[in-house]
Order: C-alpha cells, then structure tokens, then sequence
C-alpha cells in the first residue's frame, strides 16, 4: 500500500474521481492512514465505495449530492451546487483541492495518462492541486476530448489492473417503460438530448429507438448510449456544435460499454464544458430529461431531499432544465407518481427546490404529460393532478380548492 504521509499534510483538503473512475485503492490508503496523518477535508463524487459509509473522524467528508454509497454516509456535508460551479468551487478552494486522488489510464507515448471514464469534475479539479497521486489501471480505456495528466505531474503512482466498478441498476419494469413512451412523443428527431443514470434513465433511451439523427450531449454516457448507436439512432448530425459526436464527462455503465468505448463517437470533456450556460446556450434543440424524488402542486422539482434524508443532490439538473427551457427545445421531469405507496406529486415539496418551476416545460408519469410550459400559476396544480397515481389525486385536489 502506498504512504500517503509524504504528500497529504494535516489541514489539506483531498478529492478524488468519482463513479467508476474513482481510484479506490489511494482512497482506501487514505481511510486507513489518515489516524497518522490528521484531519483533513475531503470530496466525493458518485460513490460505489462501501467503506465511506463510515469514514475515520479524521475525514470530513463533502459531496455535491449523496449519490451511490454517500446515501449511506454518516456525517456527509452536502454542498448545494449546480455542477456547472464545481470548477469555479475548486479554482476558489471553497472545495477541497490540495491534494487530488486519480485513476487514470497507462501513459502513451508521449507519456501523457488520459483521465479515462472519468472526466467530469476531475479534469477541472486537477488544475488546481498542489499534488496528484495517480491509480495507473491498466483496464482504464483512454479516451479523446481533453488533456490528460502527464506522467511526472503525478508525485506518486501506483499500477493496477482492475475491473472498472459497474453501475448497480436495476431492469426498468412496465411503469419506467410507460413513462418512457409519453417521454419519446416529446422529443423530435433531430433534437439533442441529455439523460441521467438509472432504470428509468434506461427505459427513456431505449423508449427512443424509432428516432432518428439525435443527439447527445450529457454530463454521464451509460449503456443506453451504445444501444441507441448501435440502431443508428445518434448521429449527431444536426447539432449546432460537436457535430455528429457524443458530449459526455463520465461513463457510468457495464463492462461492455467500456470496452466499446472505442468504437464510439464519444468525446469526454470536463464540467466546465459538458455543463457550462454558453456551451448549452448554442444547443437550440437540446431535450433535458431528468427525473426527481417529488414535484409540488406549484410545479417546482425537488431532487435532494426525501422523508428528511439526503438521497440526491442538484447535479446538472438545473444546468441542462434552465438551457432546455429557455434557448433549447424541451425541459422535461420524467417520474413514478409513487414511491413507497407516497405521492410522489405534492402540495409542498419535502425538502428545498431543486430545479424552479420556470424551468421545467413537462412533468411526466405512468399516468401521462403535464404540460407546464405557458400555463398560469392558477393550472399548473390540476394540470399536475392529472399525473399523480389516481389514489392520491382526491387529497390533491382538496388542497388545491383549499389555497384558491
């Protein structure tokens, strides 16, 4: 195991890459060393990593949301942010940016390591630390789109050859595909689209498969990407800018896609790219689909919070909603209207708003389309009725003749 002491100081701030490109091997040296080294603040992205469920007292550990095992973190600080400010945060040291803790592929020739799968925030980070401390995996694809590290920027690197962590989901079921139906009748051929991760996420890309000449522009590429290129559905060729490519940061998905990254189309760029309002602005067509853990009567999103618990976070939701509803083509929330037998349409939201209401074009269900966009405040609430499960749509109704 590596000695991190040499290079972490007490007092330092560490981030490391997230998702599948996370270098858990230096994280874990840090888990086991930082008793010896002292307190320091550290940052998470997406985590499939089980020990920081419980992190030494040692780590105050911050996130942008609690994504994959951070759900289950004792003592996570969240920080509220759009993902387009992750790199402004870093430049400003307002996250923890000292020390930075990556996974990267074998150096090529010209002894340059590429960030691989894992662009997203790390590229923007790295910028700015002190020192990097590199996991050579030698299963890492190296990818196209942004400068990688070269080799002796790193004041320490280990060799691995590891599997990448897959992304855990589980099979859409008939509600995700009946929500992806109604998503499909929004979206154009020709438009560029954004989604998330998971099985609803999922279910929308397949959903898709009769389309034609879409685009992709997203902060995460999953599965769902290489199906829909395989059909010849994403082509690129209407977008306005990186034409006939595929725009992502982070690849969250199985073995399979990445091997096949490859024969993809794909450029990975960082946050301040993938997410940032002037690059979105020139995407006249841009869908944003995303989904939430509720939406009030008044039609605002909330994507964070549920039954007082952190189980989300911002993310790039508002980035992708506010382009798509104001200089692209559609914002839409796609989301069951029940979770755990609850409405997940409410008359005020559980936690704070997310994404605001001016932002959000259509609400999607199992039960069909609120169209939102336009609407006066006076409609929004029984257009959203029309959504909710039909057990809970009574109650709903009873408040909203309450508040008028």
């Amino acid at each position: 195991m590596i000695d991190l002491r040499p290079y972490v100081r007490t007092g330092d701030g560490v981030w490391w890459s997230q998702a599948g490109a996370e270098a858990v091997p230096l994280v874990d040296a840090l888990l086991d060393q930082v008793a010896a080294i002292g307190p320091v603040r550290a940052f998470s992205g997406l985590s499939f990593n089980r020990r920081l469920r419980a992190v030494p007292p040692e780590i105050t550990l911050m996130s942008y949301g609690a994504m994959g095992e951070l759900r289950k973190a004792r003592g996570l600080e969240v920080v509220p942010a759009h993902y387009s400010v992750l790199p402004r945060l870093f430049a400003e040291r307002a996250l923890p940016g000292d020390v930075g803790l990556v996974q990267v592929s074998p150096p090529a020739r010209d002894g340059v390591c590429s960030f691989g799968i894992g662009v997203d925030y790390a590229a923007d980070a790295a910028r700015h630390s002190r020192v990097l401390i590199g996991e050579i995996n030698h299963r890492m694809p190296a990818t196209t789109g942004t400068p990688g590290i070269p080799l002796d920027r790193f004041a320490a690197t280990i060799e691995t050859d590891r599997p990448l962590p897959e992304a855990p989901d589980r099979q859409p079921d008939a509600v995700d595909e009946a929500i992806a139906a109604s998503v499909a009748e929004l979206v154009e051929d020709g438009d560029t689209v954004q989604v998330g991760v998971g099985a609803l996420p999922s279910a929308i890309m397949d959903g898709l498969a009769a389309h034609r000449d879409l685009g992709f522009h997203s902060g995460m590429l999953t599965d769902g990407v290489l199906r829909l290129v395989e059909k010849g559905v994403l082509t690129g060729r209407h977008k306005e800018i990186d034409n006939g490519l595929l725009v992502t940061g982070t690849a969250i998905g199985s073995a399979e896609l990445y091997a096949r990254l490859g024969e993809l189309p794909v450029v990975f760029k960082p946050a301040s790219y993938t997410h940032d309002p002037g690059v979105l602005a020139q995407l006249r067509r841009l869908v944003a689909i995303n989904s939430a853990i509720e939406v009030d009567l008044g039609g605002q999103v909330g994507s964070e919070v549920a039954g007082g618990r952190y189980l989300g976070g911002i993310g790039g939701q508002a980035d992708f909603s506010g382009a798509a509803a104001c200089t692209g083509a559609r914002s839409i929330i796609a989301l069951r209207s029940t979770a755990g037998g609850a409405s997940t349409i409410v008359p005020v939201l559980g936690g704070p708003v997310s994404t605001a209401r001016a932002d959000v074009d259509a609400v999607v269900t199992e039960h069909g389309v609120a169209w939102l966009r336009g609407c006066p405040h006076t409609e929004i609430g029984r257009r959203l009725v029309t959504v909710a499960a039909p057990e809970h749509r009574a109650e709903l109704e009873r408040t909203l003749r309450e508040e008028s």
